[in-house]
């Protein structure tokens, strides 16, 4: 027997509207953003943009109002991590705090540091996948992380964890003020 149907949604977390969603992919590979147009269809994401390369996303961005950018490391003539800095940084940029999700098959330590130094949000390691596009997406939307502006850096929030032994206001030696010596 099948259970009656009550027309009310079912109860639990809110479903992420992805047909809402403005996504700007940014890769110099046409069939990387062939494969993320197809996935990003698949999961219901209507508004989808491309571009390139970093100068001519740029441009997109100024002409549209994008909700996330998914960028590849390694381009030509403006790669990735050029391109994330020039957003959060550039007094033009038209939008220093989008969420940037950085796709790269080139992910060793250093390169991530690299990325995550100039404010990229999120990491996607190839081969992408539905399921890790998914998560990403998910992941800016549903839990988005503070920005923090200092002298060297603009950009979200690097800290992904928070240490439940840590019991006070400085998190780092290098945040203590310093006591004047006589």
């Amino acid at each position: 027997m099948m259970p009656a149907r009550t027309g009310r949604k079912p109860r639990g977390p809110a479903r992420l509207r992805f047909d809402l969603l403005k996504i700007l992919l940014v890769d110099d590979n046409h069939h990387m953003r062939v494969l993320l147009t197809e996935i990003l269809r698949a999961i219901g994401v209507k508004y989808i943009f491309e571009a390139s390369d970093g100068a001519e996303a740029v441009q997109v961005m100024r002409q549209q109002p994008i909700d996330i950018v998914m960028t590849d490391l390694a381009m030509q003539p403006l790669d990735g991590i050029d391109f994330v800095r020039l957003v959060r940084t550039s007094r033009d940029s038209p939008n220093p705090m989008v969420p940037v999700i950085m796709i790269t098959g080139h992910s060793t330590m250093r390169r991530v540091g690299e990325a995550r130094d100039v404010g990229v949000t999120e990491f996607l390691s190839k081969p992408v996948t539905a399921r890790g596009v998914i998560e990403r997406i998910t992941r800016v939307v549903d839990h988005p992380r503070s920005f923090v502006r200092t002298e060297a850096y603009f950009g979200p929030d690097r800290r992904r964890q928070n240490d439940p032994s840590f019991n006070g206001p400085y998190r780092r030696a290098s945040d203590r003020p310093t006591a004047d010596i006589d």
